[in-house]
């Protein structure tokens, strides 16, 4: 009785593979084996078998990159010894070998790293797919770079977000990532240019908040960002969703004048004048010279009508930021409008002079009214001030 109790307690703990892993690890085929995974994995008898499974999955994807790797290899000896044939290679197969390499990979580790029946973690696999899968993985960065030099935007999207998704995944945390600093969040602000274009807009979201980690892409990064958080707001509820993500980002970095002004244009798209001037009012309590805030007051001013506010506020931010053409003709359509409605005559003129400085500027800023359209605004107040027979008034009408 007591051998049969060990027979089977033995047969128990040597058990072989269930037939549902057998189906899969008989394929040598990547995407049969994949097939027949997603078939029978959940007839599987453990996380340990899983973990078996899709690691079979990523070595047949990694046998699939070593023929690719290896030609490279063959091809670039053969180049230097000035010997041999420069042999044609499957670039699209080597990119998406590598793709599926990664996906499998994590999806093993999901289940290696689940403890066994008596409650151990020993993972298998992590290691040896983290290094092999790493060490191949900036072939994502040159096919997608050729795709997308081939406008082939959709293939650029998956390699390089490939590239960027497992940069930043955990699994390859204990990797070196110097080597890619340079280049990393370059990669991923692309991906997410891309991913806005497909219209993939929380994937764009994802790239761009990882761009932003880069300070060379981290302006280019955040205005891409909040460009697309105010993208396709289709009702009040979507406009609620899109101001606290933008709340969020700005908290995180309040003295960013960008995101400041992104949360304000959400406010005034909802008519919420209150949240605006709450916003603003504080913004400036902490950051006086802000120019977003300067210039949003300002612009709020002149919506309400109110010239005389609207100037106080936007000589503030001419202040802060003396080369913006817009603030200087919106600044000089302020003071004309104080001109016309002062019923004193020699403060009216001196209101005039002020806005023709401000329209001056504008001018000189931006002589080609690419940014601002002072023409028209500037011949008013020389007309208000000089007349129109003058050849001041004469010469800014030629500018209209």
């Amino acid at each position: 009785m007591m051998m049969a109790m060990m027979f089977v307690a033995g047969a128990t703990a040597f058990a072989g593979d269930s037939d549902a892993l057998k189906a899969v690890m008989k394929s040598k085929n990547y995407a049969e084996a994949a097939q027949l995974l997603q078939q029978n994995l959940g007839q599987m008898a453990d996380a340990a078998e899983k973990a078996k499974a899709y690691n079979h999955l990523v070595d047949l994807a990694m046998n699939k990159v070593s023929k690719e790797t290896g030609t490279i290899t063959e091809n670039q000896v053969a180049q230097q010894m000035g010997q041999g044939k420069v042999q044609p290679y499957d670039t699209l197969g080597l990119a998406d070998a590598i793709c599926d390499a990664i996906y499998n990979a994590v999806e093993c580790n999901k289940y290696d790293q689940q403890p066994d029946a008596k409650g151990r973690v020993k993972p298998k696999f992590a290691e040896k797919n983290a290094q092999r899968i790493w060490a191949v993985r900036t072939h994502l960065v040159n096919v997608g770079q050729e795709e997308a030099r081939k406008e082939s935007k959709t293939l650029a999207l998956k390699y390089w977000g490939g590239f960027v998704d497992s940069g930043v995944d955990p699994f390859f945390a204990a990797q070196n990532h110097e080597n890619e600093k340079e280049y990393f969040g370059q990669v991923a602000l692309f991906s997410g240019r891309y991913a806005f274009e497909a219209q993939d807009l929380e994937r764009a979201n994802k790239y761009f908040e990882i761009a932003k980690k880069d300070p060379t892409q981290k302006t280019d990064a955040l205005n891409y960002q909040l460009y697309v958080l105010r993208q396709n707001l289709k009702n009040h509820a979507d406009s609620l969703a899109a101001i606290n993500k933008i709340k969020a980002i700005y908290e995180a970095e309040p003295d960013n004048d960008a995101t400041l002004d992104a949360l304000n244009q959400m406010y005034d798209g909802m008519k919420d004048k209150a949240a605006q001037n709450a916003l603003l009012d504080n913004h400036l309590a902490k950051y006086p010279n802000s120019f977003a805030a300067l210039a949003n007051k300002g612009l709020m001013a002149m919506a309400e009508n109110d010239a005389v506010k609207g100037a106080e506020w936007l000589r503030k931010a001419a202040v802060a930021k003396p080369d913006n053409a817009v603030i200087y003709t919106y600044l000089g359509i302020c003071l004309s409008s104080q001109a016309a409605n002062c019923e004193d005559n020699a403060k009216g003129k001196e209101f005039y002079k002020q806005a023709i400085e401000a329209f001056d500027k504008a001018k000189e800023l931006d002589p080609d009214k690419h940014q601002a359209n002072w023409g028209y605004n500037r011949y008013q107040a020389y007309y208000g001030l000089y007349g129109e027979d003058d050849p001041r008034t004469k010469a800014a009408e030629q500018d209209r």
